[in-house]
């Protein structure tokens, strides 16, 4: 099971190197800094098996309410949604500790490029593999999501294209469990393709694909099933599904509540759920205390930035998003929250590559760096005039005024940073308020939508390059892929597709470097740290945890005898 979460509730730290070293305690003693895990660091305290107990349940915390079980559309492409998809939806490929990519014996006995030029890959399905309806997968499923997410008809809303754009034709392969893809452009993620598989019965029309999985699951196809999904409760339950053909679940149930970030810990340590993100002082402070629990790290991709609106209000203005970029000193944002932190941050100067992934390197230059008195110099460039020191610039009569937008489940470290950037950008004359709305409605109604001047949240677990892309492409129509602020440009679009199609490693990734300097001079976001995995699990529970880049396997987890 692997979580490849795209957007998720925004993190409560900041941006820049930590070097090892020491902050302060509560006790006045030296908080030792750990040093950041290697690129293959996990911890889910691993045993076999056979040391697990038959039953009991996990509880599972998810921050929003699952606004649609579709993760190919743009309100299913988030966390909590994915969260839940990866445990009842067909897993064709596993990451390894080191983020490689291997076949689910279960879904899958094999899936090969066979042909070059043009691109080809067979897969060979497991004859075993079926949908809770009965009927076994095929290569019609294939068909049916290469048609939704191809971008031929836009009456789908396809969060993703990538990937599916480049194919000419699916069709049946050998046998009724082959498939056979031909790719009319080369397609180096193909992997990352039909990963969840949706069953085509079930998307085969736009009606169906956008609006058929809104509130519900009509469709399983993997180890769990659904059980209950409870709005009023904010519960939702899956239960291992009697007519799987896999190896059998040692849990007898999965309860994914909704819980606000910032009553996580409290929630955990009232045992309402099994594990809790320890990456706060506050919070690490308290759970490490915590009888029976563990603290495990890992290394996830995961990174947090602060996002700009160029569709509309003074931020369609290039020259103020960099104006920002220079305004927001992210060192200082580091500083203040991270003195406590028990953990090494990395220092994230790229909107695609984490600093512990090869391909890393620094394309900040000067948009990312702090530098009022150039802020100030692009204001002026673009129009806003100064009216003095801690005054608001104007233009034409109207003020210089952007709104931060929250979610009302933030931390308070979190409203701090937004406190802080407000600081900041008042500096150079940028007022900001900030604008908090329900946790529910913060991504379904406001970042999806575009629905905002700036905000924060997480790109997560993108180690293949295809899951972070349409981040950065051009919106098509009202269709904002995930690029809620709706900047991009052609030769950014260019770069990222030639990547794409490129299967030497080395050169890809220096197509990626090349679009990614482009982000910064757009000033597409700002990207602020590598966020660390550090979470309180309970000491019992098995094969779960920190995972890094590698996926969970719900099968293999459990209590320990």
């Amino acid at each position: 099971m692997r979580r490849s979460t795209v957007t998720a509730v925004a993190a409560a730290l900041s941006a820049t190197l930590v070097l090892a070293g020491c902050g302060s305690s509560d006790d006045g003693k030296p908080v030792r800094k750990e040093a950041a895990p290697a690129v293959d660091g996990q911890d889910i305290n691993a045993h076999p098996v056979s040391d697990l107990r038959q039953g009991g349940t996990l509880r599972m915390g998810l921050s929003t309410w699952p606004a649609n079980f579709n993760w190919n559309t743009p309100d299913g492409f988030m966390g909590d949604a994915q969260e839940v998809d990866a445990a009842v939806l067909p897993d064709l490929f596993d990451n390894d500790a080191k983020g490689a990519q291997h076949v689910n014996p279960n879904f899958l006995v094999s899936a090969k490029v066979v042909s070059t030029d043009p691109q080809v890959v067979e897969y060979e399905l497991n004859p075993k593999a079926k949908w809770s309806d009965g009927k076994p997968l095929s290569w019609k499923d294939f068909q049916a999501q290469w048609k939704a997410l191809s971008g031929s008809d836009k009456d789908y809303e396809a969060a993703v294209t990538d990937g599916y754009e480049q194919i000419s034709k699916v069709e049946q392969g050998k046998d009724e469990h082959g498939v056979r893809i031909t790719f009319d452009k080369p397609y180096a993620e193909w992997q990352n393709l039909f990963d969840p598989l949706y069953p085509a019965a079930f998307i085969d029309t736009p009606e169906k694909f956008n609006k058929g999985w809104t509130q519900k699951v009509p469709v399983t196809g993997n180890a769990f099933k659904i059980k209950n999904i409870d709005k009023t409760a904010q519960t939702i339950t899956i239960v291992p599904d009697p007519d799987w053909w896999g190896p059998k679940p040692r849990l007898d149930s999965v309860v994914y509540r909704i819980v606000d970030f910032t009553a996580t810990t409290e929630a955990y340590l009232n045992k309402e759920i099994d594990s809790a993100t320890a990456l706060l002082p506050e919070d690490y402070k308290r759970l490490v205390k915590s009888t029976g629990t563990d603290i495990r790290r890992g290394a996830r991709w995961d990174e947090v930035h602060i996002a700009l609106n160029g569709a509309h209000g003074p931020l369609k203005d290039v020259r103020v998003r960099q104006a920002l970029g220079n305004a927001i000193d992210r060192k200082g944002i580091n500083a203040a929250f991270s003195k406590d932190l028990s953990f090494e941050l990395k220092p994230l100067d790229n909107h695609l590559f984490m600093p512990n992934q090869e391909g890393y390197q620094n394309n900040s230059g000067e948009y990312g760096k702090y530098d009022p008195e150039r802020a100030n110099k692009l204001l002026d460039e673009a129009g806003w005039k100064s009216a003095g020191e801690g005054k608001t610039r104007t233009k034409g009569g109207k003020e210089l005024t952007l709104e931060y937008t929250l979610s009302a489940g933030s931390s308070s470290a979190q409203v701090d940073q937004a406190e802080l950037v407000q600081q900041q950008l008042a500096a150079v004359g940028i007022k900001v308020t900030l604008k908090k709305v329900p946790a529910n409605d913060y991504f379904p109604k406001f970042v999806n939508t575009g629905n905002f001047d700036l905000t924060s949240f997480r790109n997560v677990d993108a180690v293949f390059k295809s899951v972070v892309v349409p981040t950065f492409v051009q919106p098509q129509g009202k269709n904002l892929f995930q690029n809620y602020g709706s900047i991009g440009s052609p030769k950014i679009d260019g770069l990222l597709k030639k990547a794409q199609r490129t299967t030497d490693t080395t050169e890809a990734n220096k197509l990626y470097n090349e679009a990614d300097k482009e982000l910064w001079k757009l000033g597409h976001s700002i990207e602020l740290y590598q966020r660390p995995q550090i979470v309180a699990v309970r000491s019992s529970l098995a094969n779960f945890g920190a995972e890094g880049l590698a996926s969970s396997d719900y099968t293999k987890i459990g209590w320990l005898k």
